[in-house]
């Protein structure tokens, strides 16, 4: 292995789909890279946190192989005996009465042991104290990032940058509980109710308004980065070439209207001439779907594996 490099990294949210994101970190770390900040959404957030912490800890990356392999995914639909037996009605109750089907705290009940064991409990424990040459002010200087979305104030929210906008203060706040926020997928989870000076804000998945913050770390003074950025999406590259179809009809209009909203590469992106094709890594996760949490072993070994070789396809590039 040649001398070390550094690249920042951006995680896409994508549910359990998100086991290819540790696939593609492990080969691009084999490769000799470091990564001094990493941001992500929903999945992305936790499997950022938790490379970020090992990684600040000095431990090997490959320790979270097990971690990925040994999760019972099932668990993130939690929910009581009764809401179990209930099936869909118990799911559909959950989201009449608590606004989603699960209360998704396996989140925190997975992380918190996990970031605890390598000493990350609250945003201090991932604070930068030395990063020469950053245009990132003092508050953005953090190994982590996590989005989540406010509806309260219809904004997207860099966690821990922004809870001095909440009356906070970000070095005493949870790890754990940023990445549940960051992961509350509408409906399925329950959202998380944050208390303010002027009353209660409503957070839920990040990946509502940013899924995929590719220039999150991007320099803002002019000046030449230090290091690239790099994104892995859990998506194929998308098409040169499609057809073109018109949407008609209202129940059609609105979903086309949800899916605009929640697609960060025609909303944001000229993905071309913008350069974000050439730092993102697109991992072709097949038929498993986000919410697909009864995953076998088999499945999770071919996100891993997709995830691999997707980023050696990457790094290949590269050279």
């Amino acid at each position: 292995m040649g001398p070390v490099r550094n690249v920042d990294l951006v995680l896409e949210g994508g549910g359990v789909k998100g086991v290819a994101l540790l696939g593609a970190v492990l080969t691009l770390s084999e490769a000799g890279y470091r990564f001094p900040r990493i941001a992500g959404t929903s999945v992305g957030a936790l499997v950022g946190t938790l490379v970020a912490a090992y990684q600040r800890a000095g431990r090997d990356l490959h320790d979270l192989l097990p971690v990925m392999e040994s999760i019972d995914y099932r668990r993130f639909a939690d929910g009581g005996g009764l809401q179990k037996m209930l099936g869909p009605i118990g799911d559909g109750l959950g989201v009449l009465l608590h606004d989603g089907a699960h209360p998704g705290r396996f989140v925190e009940e997975l992380l918190t042991p996990l970031l605890g064991d390598v000493g990350v409990h609250t945003w201090a424990d991932l604070r930068i104290d030395d990063d020469p040459d950053t245009s990132l002010l003092p508050y953005q200087r953090y190994a982590a990032v996590c989005l989540v979305t406010d509806l309260t104030r219809r904004v997207s929210v860099r966690l821990p940058w922004d809870y001095d906008q909440y009356g906070l203060d970000r070095d005493t706040q949870s790890v754990a509980a940023a990445v549940h926020a960051s992961t509350a997928v509408p409906f399925y989870f329950r959202p998380v109710e944050i208390t303010t000076p002027r009353g209660t804000c409503t957070w839920i998945d990040g990946g509502l308004l940013d899924n995929f913050p590719i220039t999150v770390f991007d320099r803002t003074d002019g000046l030449p980065e230090r290091w690239p950025t790099w994104g892995v999406k859990l998506s194929a590259e998308p098409p040169a070439d499609t057809p073109d179809h018109p949407v008609r009809g209202a129940p059609f209009l609105a979903l086309a209207c949800l899916g605009a909203l929640t697609n960060e590469d025609s909303r944001r992106y000229r993905l071309d001439e913008e350069g974000v094709n050439r730092r993102t890594v697109y991992v072709d996760t097949g038929t498993v779907g986000a919410l697909d949490f009864d995953l076998t072993r088999q499945q999770v070994d071919g996100l891993l594996t997709a995830g691999r070789e997707a980023a050696t396809r990457f790094l290949a590039l590269q050279d």
